[in-house]
């Protein structure tokens, strides 16, 4: 028996590092029964083929092993898509860092679409019709387009009011912008538990919070009650922003107070 090796020390920490992360990943899915009984049979695999050396037995895990990787990725697509964007976006540094490269912007809004949506907001807030609309940042919000309807359109501010119309079937959910485009309406936001808003902000005012609380998005509200326009971001609310602020925003020229006020 060779001894071992400072690298196969490194070696096993590694792929110990692998599986907690990947354990942490399928953590509370349906996927992650799949995933320990992989593990199983992956230790059986090991002990069959490296400590009891059994070539018949150990040949025919093999073969099972060889096919099981086009398996598990059939298996864990929409896991395996998930960490890939998770690696590609770093919590925004690695994206920040390429953006800075290459002096690219994809969250940039250029000044006609900006005042699309200024447009669609004020027209809005005047008539005291509710919306919610999200601006993705760094942060992939797949997760969220797909509670929704996919849109896919170019941004027109008569569009935007169109959906959020009390009549529209998709009035009552967020609108998301995505790389320039309206990407879906109607999607459904996590709700924030913070007890520190003001008592008289409404479900859409916590929900744009929830979302903020968990991505770099920034999520524009406007009340049904009172029509003021508000904004959230890194878990804060700042309502009644002026139209200028909502146009700073909006075009990423400047990040929202971390604040609330009225």
């Amino acid at each position: 028996m060779s001894p071992i090796r400072f690298i196969d020390y490194i070696d096993i920490l590694l792929v110990s590092y692998i599986l907690f992360k990947t354990y942490k990943v399928l953590r509370g899915t349906v996927a992650i029964r799949v995933f320990i009984g992989i593990l199983f049979f992956i230790v059986a695999w090991l002990v069959v083929n490296f400590v009891f050396q059994m070539q018949l037995l150990g040949s025919i895990m093999n073969q099972i092993v060889n096919v099981g990787a086009i398996a598990l990725i059939v298996l864990f697509q929409d896991e395996i898509r998930q960490s890939l964007s998770r690696i590609g976006t770093g919590d925004g540094r690695i994206s920040k860092f390429l953006n800075r490269m290459f002096s690219v912007d994809p969250s940039q809004l250029v000044d006609a679409e900006v005042m699309q949506i200024v447009i669609a907001c004020k027209n809005l807030a005047k008539r005291k019709i509710g919306a919610l609309i999200v601006f993705e940042r760094t942060k992939d919000l797949k997760n969220i387009e797909v509670t929704g309807d996919i849109i896919n359109s170019d941004i027109n501010a008569r569009l935007i009011e169109n959906i959020f119309f009390k009549n529209s079937p998709l009035h009552d959910g967020a609108m998301v912008i995505s790389k320039n485009r309206i990407s879906a309406a109607g999607c459904i936001l996590p709700v924030s538990h913070n007890f520190d808003l003001p008592k008289e902000v409404g479900l859409r005012h916590r929900a744009a919070v929830g979302l903020s609380e968990k991505t770099d998005a920034i999520i524009i509200i406007i009340s049904e009650e009172t029509g003021k326009i508000s904004c959230a971001q890194n878990g804060k609310l700042r309502i009644n922003i002026t139209s200028e602020e909502l146009e700073s925003i909006v075009s990423n020229k400047s990040e929202a107070k971390n604040d609330t006020s009225k």
